[in-house]
């Protein structure tokens, strides 16, 4: 009798436990608008790796990859809406809600991994995680390093902006990389993600820009045959997290989320470093073929930020806070 009423308390003992833990667990949803094996989802696993350790299985993570919850512009609604806790997605996709991140998007303004670091975990970094704050209702708590974004196309190889002329090439929904393309001299598809693939398989458009660590776990090579290496724009893309929902968290988990972004972003750019190179050899071994662009790239340059540059200084923030990067970045 003794033993029964022992065990019967340890079982409701045990029960009290599972449900004071269950009481108190969350389960955070994750968009990540790539396919697994992309640098979102390197990223975002490291962050559900993170996040989950740090506060001691109390909250669970769930990543949902390739656009599962939604395009990359609707789930920035959807966390500002507080509908979705997270979101892996490229920069270019929050500019439309917050202008001034379109700095990092700007043609040639970064020319390397180490400027791209260096901006975006340092204090230009903090001051756009306030401005999507305040525009947008979403917070930056970690970035995605996914390296330069490449021209691939299924026509021919391009080395000039001759060689570009009569190129149907998608491009984001994105103004500044819009005006990259015409000032290169051509018109070019805006396209929502979700519908790249799709495209460029049934040849509506010939080609795309994305980095090769992007074009290798979409399987563009299925569809594409030349790259040409341009250096316009170094692709970032934030994890974001509604501010509402981060709001309502604990101050514990407030600091794990940040911390988590932090050593997550650590993490994605030794990533980018260590893979880029066997990602390119891979794609090159798949039959793609990789062209530089002619003389660095000179004309492309020249093209771009003259005729670019100018025309979002106000929606950035101003010619004085390019003039700051710049500065910042010794040039």
């Amino acid at each position: 009798m003794i033993i029964k009423k022992t065990i019967t308390h340890a079982v409701l003992a045990a029960a009290m436990a599972v449900s004071s833990v269950s009481a108190f667990a969350t389960t955070f949803k994750v968009a990540v608008g790539d396919a697994e094996g992309s640098a979102q989802w390197a990223m975002a696993t490291q962050f559900k790796s993170l996040l989950e350790a740090k506060v001691g299985g109390k909250h669970k993570v769930d990543l949902f990859p390739n656009g599962q919850l939604g395009g990359e512009e609707t789930t920035v609604n959807s966390a500002s809406m507080g509908t979705l806790d997270f979101s892996v997605l490229a920069i270019n996709n929050v500019t439309p809600f917050s202008p001034t991140v379109g700095i990092l998007t700007l043609p040639y303004v970064i020319q390397s991994a180490a400027e791209a670091k260096t901006l975006v975990m340092g204090e230009v970094g903090k001051e756009l995680t306030e401005n999507t704050i305040r525009d947008a209702g979403v917070r930056i708590v970690g970035w995605t390093f996914t390296g330069f974004r490449v021209l691939t196309n299924s026509k021919r190889p391009v080395k000039t902006l001759e060689d570009l002329k009569g190129l149907k090439i998608r491009v984001p929904k994105n103004e500044i990389m819009i005006a990259s393309y015409q000032a290169w001299g051509i018109n070019p598809t805006p396209m929502a993600w979700s519908e790249t693939f799709t495209a460029l398989q049934q040849r509506v458009v010939d080609g795309q820009d994305n980095p090769y660590i992007t074009v290798s776990s979409m399987k563009f090579n299925e569809v594409q045959k030349y790259i040409t290496n341009i250096r316009y724009v170094f692709s970032l893309e934030p994890i974001i997290i509604g501010e509402g929902t981060f709001k309502k968290q604990t101050p514990a988990v407030q600091k794990a989320i940040l911390e988590a972004g932090k050593e997550a972003s650590q993490y994605s750019y030794d990533y980018l470093l260590k893979t880029e190179d066997k990602i390119r050899k891979e794609l090159t071994a798949k039959g793609m073929e990789i062209t530089d662009a002619a003389n660095g790239e000179k004309e492309w340059i020249a093209k771009a930020t003259t005729a670019v540059w100018p025309k979002f200084y106000d929606s950035i923030g101003g010619k004085a806070k390019l003039d700051r990067v710049q500065k910042l970045l010794g040039r």
